[in-house]
């Protein structure tokens, strides 16, 4: 039995729950969403706890288990808390600014470069920290690393955009080499 799968999946107040055949939809206030539920995988739902069984123990079938499982809870708790990803700037002049709901990044480019986020994502900036939030797990998670990609950590002096608390290996750099 998978060490995941087995656990029941609790239901907070203000989330409502529609099992349908093969898809869950989850509602709140702050939004919805649904997950498609592997073929062999069953969902029920028993007072306030969701709980997710298999039908066999196929290999496929129980790497399912686990999953299906936890793409259930990550919806639950994102449309109940949210998720948020904090992101630094580290670099001289380096900046982001909220301009309506655009994200303006000035890192060291020619250029400023110009982010507008997806509907369902919230982008906060004051100067050299940015938070993004929502409710959908894996968008949050491609929004954050979206925006670090323009100008990743690099790994001579540490300038460019990371993770709250991301650690970035150092390298030595160049030595003067003495002659003959």
């Amino acid at each position: 039995m998978s060490r995941i799968g087995k656990n029941p999946i609790n239901i907070p107040e203000g989330v409502t729950l529609e099992i349908a055949k093969k898809v869950v939809r989850i509602n709140s206030s702050k939004g919805n969403m649904k997950v498609n539920i592997y073929p062999e995988i069953k969902v029920s739902q028993k007072d306030n706890q969701i709980i997710v069984e298999r039908s066999s123990d196929r290999r496929q079938v129980r790497a399912m288990h686990g999953t299906m499982r936890q793409l259930i809870a990550s919806a639950v708790t994102g449309l109940s808390d949210g998720f948020t990803k904090e992101l630094e700037l580290i670099g001289v002049g380096y900046q982001a600014i909220m301009q309506g709901s655009r994200l303006v990044l000035k890192l060291g480019y020619s250029h400023d470069i110009i982010f507008e986020p997806p509907e369902d994502i919230i982008i906060t900036a004051n100067k050299n920290n940015i938070t993004v939030a929502g409710y959908d797990k894996q968008l949050v998670g491609a929004v954050s690393a979206k925006i670090r990609s323009f100008r990743k950590p690099e790994p001579y002096k540490g300038k460019g955009i990371r993770y709250k608390g991301e650690y970035v290996r150092r390298k030595q750099g160049k030595t003067v080499g003495g002659v003959g």
